[in-house]
C-alpha cells in the first residue's frame, strides 16, 4: 500500500477489493480526477452552508473552507501530514431498529441482507484514509459500542481473533461476522471509545490519530460525551463522526461547532445520508467533507505541542 499523499491514491492486492466494492457502489474510486472538484455540489453547499451559521457562535470552530479534493490534499501536505493512524468506533444501539425508516427503507441499520450504511463508509473510507495509515502492519483498532452487553458504560472489540484488524477489508469483514451476534441495546455514549481512543494516542507516546465513529447520533448521555471529546482535545487526536439514518443531527452539529472549552476543534460531522442521496459526486464530497477539518486540526495540534517529540 502506497502511504502518504502524492497525487492518486494507489492501493495493494489485499485492499484492492474495498476498492471494487466502491467502485460498485458509486461508478469510481474517490481519487479520479473527474471527480476532484466537488465545489458546486449540491450537498457540499449545504453541509459549508450549516457550518457557516455555526462559525458565528462564541466558539471559533474551523471553517470549511476548501472546494476539491486537490485543496485539502494540498493543504494537509503543507501542514506537514504524511501519515496518522487510525482508531475506527460503531453504534450498536437499539435505535439502529428505528433510524433507517426514511433513509434504509424502514430496516435495521445494521441489516446484513443489502449493503447497509455501515458497510457503505467503511468501503468509502478505505479509500479515503487508508493510505493515510502509518501503522507498520495497517492496524486499525476498531471498536463496537451500545451492545447489550457494554450498554453505556465500555467498548468490544470487533474483531474476535487475536490482534487488531489489518486495514479496511478487515475492519469489513471483521463486522461482517460479529454483527449477526450482537444484541443491541445502549443507552448511547460515545464517552468510552473517546476515552479508549486517547489511551491508544497515550500508549503511542503522542503520535497524530483520527477516530472515525459512525452512529446513528442519537445520544442518552450528551453529557459524558461532551466531557470526553472537551478532555481529548488535550491530545493531538480527530474525531470523524458519520452520522448514519435519519437524525435528528442537532447534538452532532453541537459536539461539531458548539463546545467552548476545547483546546482546538477536534470533531467534525459528516451527515452520510444527506450526501449520498443528494450529492452528483458522492464519494468526493464525502471525502473532502470528511477530510476537510483535518489540516487546520494538524496545525493547530503542532501549535499546541501535542505531538510526540521528535529525537
Amino acid at each position: 500500500m502506497h502511504r502518504g499523499l502524492n497525487g492518486l491514491y494507489r492501493f495493494s492486492d489485499e485492499n484492492r477489493n474495498l476498492s471494487v466494492a466502491s467502485h460498485l457502489l458509486y461508478g469510481g474510486h474517490i481519487a479520479s480526477s473527474s471527480m476532484s472538484e466537488v465545489v458546486n455540489d449540491v450537498a457540499f453547499n449545504a453541509f459549508s452552508a450549516a457550518k457557516d451559521d455555526a462559525s458565528n457562535a462564541e466558539y471559533s470552530a474551523n471553517e470549511d473552507r476548501f472546494t476539491s479534493l486537490d485543496d485539502v490534499r494540498a493543504a494537509i501536505k503543507a501542514e506537514g501530514l504524511e501519515s496518522c493512524r487510525l482508531i475506527f468506533g460503531i453504534d450498536y444501539t437499539m435505535s439502529n431498529l428505528s433510524q433507517g425508516m426514511n433513509t434504509f427503507g424502514g430496516k435495521n441499520l445494521h441489516d446484513l441482507e443489502s449493503l447497509n450504511p455501515y458497510q457503505e463508509v467503511i468501503c468509502v473510507l478505505g479509500e479515503v484514509l487508508e493510505p493515510l495509515n502509518s501503522d507498520p502492519d495497517g492496524s486499525i483498532p476498531a471498536f463496537g459500542f451500545g451492545d447489550s452487553i457494554t450498554q453505556d458504560k465500555s467498548i468490544f472489540k470487533l474483531k474476535t481473533e487475536e490482534g487488531e484488524c489489518s486495514g479496511f477489508m478487515d475492519v469489513l469483514d471483521a463486522y461482517e461476522k460479529i454483527t449477526p451476534k450482537i444484541h443491541l441495546s445502549g443507552p448511547s455514549n460515545f464517552a468510552p471509545l473517546i476515552e479508549k481512543a486517547v489511551e491508544i494516542v497515550k500508549h503511542s507516546g503522542n503520535m497524530y490519530h483520527i477516530l472515525v465513529i459512525v452512529a446513528n447520533g442519537q445520544v442518552n448521555n450528551a453529557e459524558d460525551t461532551r466531557k470526553a471529546i472537551v478532555d481529548a482535545s488535550d491530545y493531538p487526536l480527530s474525531i470523524i463522526m458519520f452520522g448514519v439514518g435519519d437524525g435528528p443531527w442537532d447534538t452532532m452539529d453541537e459536539f461539531d461547532d458548539l463546545l467552548p472549552k476545547r483546546r482546538f476543534d477536534n470533531f467534525q460531522f459528516v451527515n452520510f445520508h444527506e450526501i449520498m442521496s443528494t450529492s452528483r459526486k458522492p464519494q468526493a464530497t464525502l471525502a473532502l467533507c470528511a477530510l476537510m477539518e483535518i489540516p487546520d486540526q494538524y496545525k493547530a495540534i503542532k501549535n499546541l505541542n501535542l505531538l510526540k517529540k521528535v529525537e
